[in-house]
């Protein structure tokens, strides 16, 4: 996916999640999805390339990251925690897609269960 197409896919996702809002603490630059005022989605292009921050849980961010060149440890954030997405790889929107849906439900499984948007074990499933 190319860079600028790689953000607008995982922006266009984000914004599809209950409770998701786009937010601009840390300037004109930086795009910060939240949940209930938690970040889970981060993109900018300071880096000289469009990129995407996602949480991730620390055993699928180590194999991501092995598993794809396109996915390195997350830009300015805990390396065992979070991962950043790299345009020009081979990452599809499919895949970009359920990066998004799982940092989400990452966030959202800490928060507590009167203020989730969602039921993390659930959705998604159909039930």
């Amino acid at each position: 996916m190319r860079g600028k197409t790689l953000q607008r896919r995982a922006a266009e996702r984000a914004l599809e999640l209950p409770g998701s809002e786009l937010t601009h603490p840390f300037g004109e630059d930086w795009d910060v999805y939240k949940v209930r005022g938690k970040i889970f989605m981060l993109q900018t292009a300071v880096t000289a390339e469009p990129i995407v921050v996602l949480k991730a849980a620390p055993a699928d961010s180590r194999s991501l990251r092995e598993a794809h060149d396109d996915i390195t440890p997350g830009y300015h954030m805990n390396k065992k925690h979070w991962i950043t997405l790299h345009p020009d790889g081979d990452l599809g929107a499919a895949m970009v897609d359920d990066l998004v849906t799982e940092s989400y439900l990452l966030v959202v499984e800490r928060l507590p269960k009167k203020v989730q948007p969602v039921d993390p074990t659930t959705f998604g499933s159909g039930s």
